[in-house]
């Protein structure tokens, strides 16, 4: 039997729609295939809990684990992305130009997004709650978003935040394993397989 960990999941792919807040953007047809084929990973198995961001595109996900499972996904508001709303959706290269801002400069907020410190401290309170209140022994999946996993990398390696710890690959779909209780890292990024 495998010792008990903490599964950061992000979510795979999204429908993009400008016309859509970016926090009710739904899993898309790949991204609910990926999901799927990853529900029988093995590191799942000793999953007792599951829990999610309040973000339609994390519950979503968590929902297809969840159900894979045998489980009832809940929700923890405070795993959302980074507080973006001072600009809404922005076009792919203009985003890509303030997430690397957002990261380079930790301490700054970034055309009034949240800043990376205040969100790394809210995201790593979370987690740290979510395991206290999951039974000893037993691992539980957190399913969040990219820029939650790398500000939760980041702690974890007890280096400062940076964009080289963002998941791998475009569109998401990605997990690491941390320890319960120190979370500390146990591996690094691994991808959901593709259908």
């Amino acid at each position: 039997m495998r010792p008990p960990a903490i599964l950061l999941i992000t979510h795979p792919e999204v429908v993009i729609d400008p016309a859509v807040p970016v926090p009710d953007w739904p899993l898309s047809p790949l991204g609910r295939a990926r999901t799927a084929l990853f529900a029988v990973e093995p590191a799942l198995g000793g999953v007792a809990r599951i829990v999610s961001s309040a973000e339609r595109k994390a519950r979503d996900t968590a929902a297809i684990l969840a159900q894979a499972l045998g489980l009832t996904a809940e929700v923890e508001p405070a795993l959302h992305e980074n507080n973006r709303s001072a600009t809404g959706f922005l076009p792919p290269a203009e985003f890509e130009r303030v997430a690397d801002a957002f990261f380079a400069r930790p301490e700054e907020s970034v055309r009034g997004w949240e800043r990376a410190v205040d969100a790394q401290a809210r995201v790593v309170e979370a987690v740290r709650r979510i395991d206290r209140g999951t039974p000893p022994g037993s691992s539980l999946a957190v399913v969040a978003h990219g820029g939650v996993g790398a500000l939760l990398m980041a702690h974890a390696m007890a280096v400062p935040i940076s964009r080289r710890l963002d998941q791998p690959g475009a569109g998401g779909g990605n997990w690491f394993l941390l320890e319960r209780g120190s979370l500390a890292l146990r591996t690094g990024w691994r991808a959901m397989p593709r259908p």
